[in-house]
């Protein structure tokens, strides 16, 4: 089993507009709506790369500045895993219009905002952070693959670590073959020790798939968790708001789930 302590979070997508604003949404106490969302544009960024970021790589900075703020860490100091179940679709599908034309000539600006790690490279610029950083994809699973990078970071390195979760929709044609809805993001700020920051403890363990990992989600919320790879955060995310220990199940690879149990102090 591997543990860390929670700091901060960050939360962004369709009727969820940040960690602090939807925590009554998450508990159950207010219903879900999935109105449309504003996915900022980092000031932590100069005027050119601003204008050049994807909504992946925002949907990055937003939550992870978020987590950060929330814990009060310098994000310059901070080691960060990336995970994201595809990238920067859009940017994916002009290279593809681009290579479908008889001149063949890809823009040297997409091609790097194209690649997996490309929220990294800006979260960098825009932190000014040097420390170790992991970008990873494991399709669907993709945030528990995340999770499970990030505590075993703080597990051999008892260091804090930022982890950032997001997807966003694909253009057509790409849709049809890989329909998620809408824009989602997440950020945990963990931490290997209890400290006045902790919001509460992190437990995971592998188990047997076993469990709906949906069950008790509200329905609007069900229908995030069932339609965008990043949003299987979300039963950890309500465990979090409701403030009471429980055991939640988190989607994992290979016939396995992760079993998350958050303890408040």
């Amino acid at each position: 089993m591997m543990k860390a302590f929670i700091e901060g979070i960050g939360l962004l997508g369709p009727g969820l507009p940040g960690w602090s604003t939807s925590r009554s949404i998450l508990a159950g106490a207010k219903p879900h709506t999935a109105e449309p969302m504003t996915i900022p544009t980092s000031d932590w960024l100069p005027p050119a790369e601003r204008r050049r970021t994807g909504v992946s790589v925002r949907l990055a900075l937003a939550t992870g500045r978020e987590a950060c703020e929330h814990a009060q860490r310098d994000p310059r100091s901070l080691a960060t895993v990336f995970t994201s179940s595809g990238g920067d679709g859009d940017n994916q599908h002009v290279i593809c219009e681009s290579l479908a034309t008889a001149a063949r000539e890809v823009s040297p600006t997409r091609f790097h905002n194209s690649v997996h790690n490309a929220p990294a490279g800006y979260w960098g610029v825009a932190t000014g952070a040097m420390a170790s950083s992991t970008s990873l994809c494991a399709f669907d699973w993709s945030f528990g693959a995340g999770l499970i990078e990030a505590l075993t970071w703080i597990a051999c390195e008892r260091q804090p670590m930022l982890l950032m979760a997001y997807d966003a929709p694909y253009p057509e044609p790409m849709r049809a073959v890989r329909a998620i809805s809408f824009p989602f993001g997440m950020a945990l700020m963990l931490a290997p020790e209890r400290s006045a920051r902790t919001i509460t403890q992190l437990a995971v363990d592998l188990e047997p798939s076993s469990r709906t990992t949906a069950a008790g989600l509200p329905e609007g919320l069900k229908q995030l968790h069932d339609a965008i790879p990043a949003a299987r955060s979300l039963p950890l995310l309500c465990a979090l708001a409701r403030e009471q220990r429980a055991e939640v199940p988190v989607d994992y690879l290979d016939g396995r789930q992760l079993r998350a149990t958050v303890t408040p102090p």
